[in-house]
């Protein structure tokens, strides 16, 4: 029976800085995504079937299973097709990333 309490209390620990140090602000992300992200990945995270075909470009839910700083790498340094975004740093990217985990 304690050592049942004792997992618990582990686990909520474990989960506490994760839910309240959340890297970005998704609504603010939103504006990012819509200016810089959309016209490639699509409104809702599901691009159009020629773009997706053409460029290999991805659906944000196909993309949930990366961690922030894998998804930093492709939005600062380019990902297959996929140049560099200029103009999404900092804050912007954090928020960015934080609205992309919206979209499965």
């Amino acid at each position: 029976m304690k050592m049942n309490r004792v997992l618990v209390l582990i686990a909520v620990v474990c989960m506490v800085p994760s839910m309240v140090f959340a890297a970005g602000d998704a609504a603010k992300g939103k504006d990012v995504y819509t200016a810089k992200c959309k016209s490639c990945h699509g409104p809702d995270g599901v691009p159009a079937p020629a773009m997706a075909k053409a460029m290999g470009v991805k659906a944000m839910k196909d993309v949930q299973g990366k961690t922030d700083a894998e998804m930093k790498k492709a939005v600062t340094e380019g990902s297959g097709k996929m140049k560099p975004v200029a103009g999404v740093a900092g804050a912007d990217l954090d928020n960015v990333i934080a609205y992309v985990r919206t979209l499965k």
